[in-house]
């Protein structure tokens, strides 16, 4: 199971190119969003399912960016033309760090402690190469394939 995850912005987002079969990233970046809805076509050849992280309200007002950031997710989707799963971080929190109150070094270090440090240059770990919202979007692509995984299909 390949599964391609978004971790959506305003303006740029995060990827990862994830298969959960071998537990191996292949591709990952962040790139301007305009940019990424292009590349969706090149990425789902490689890919079984797009996941993408989605907003959740929790009664707290939100600005404009926070939209800005559901049309993305929106344009993401319809590019994409196949299977999607909108992954909500509660439930991501709750899958890798089994509490809802988990900050994002608590995300990062459940899947540091997982799959191992990301290492160096010289001795590169699975996870050489994530940084920043990266974290976010490995944590999104581990969750829906660990649900693909356990029940077929999402």
């Amino acid at each position: 199971m390949k599964v391609l995850a978004i971790d959506p912005g305003n303006e740029k987002s995060a990827y990862v190119l994830w298969n959960a079969d071998s537990e191996e990233l292949w591709e990952m970046g962040i790139e301007e969003n305009e940019k990424l809805v292009s590349m969706l076509s090149s990425l789902r050849v490689g890919s079984d399912v797009l996941a993408v992280e989605m907003i959740a309200s929790y009664g707290m007002p939100v600005g404009a960016t926070v939209f800005e950031t559901c049309l993305w997710i929106g344009r993401f989707i319809e590019r994409w033309e196949d299977d999607y799963t909108l992954v909500y971080r509660k439930d991501v929190k709750l899958h890798l760090c089994h509490t809802s109150k988990a900050k994002d070094a608590n995300i990062r270090q459940a899947l540091i402690d997982r799959y191992g440090e990301p290492g160096t240059k010289k001795e590169p770990g699975k996870l050489y190469g994530v940084k920043k919202d990266i974290w976010a979007a490995l944590a999104v692509a581990v969750y829906a394939g660990d649900k693909t995984i356990q029940r077929g299909k999402l």
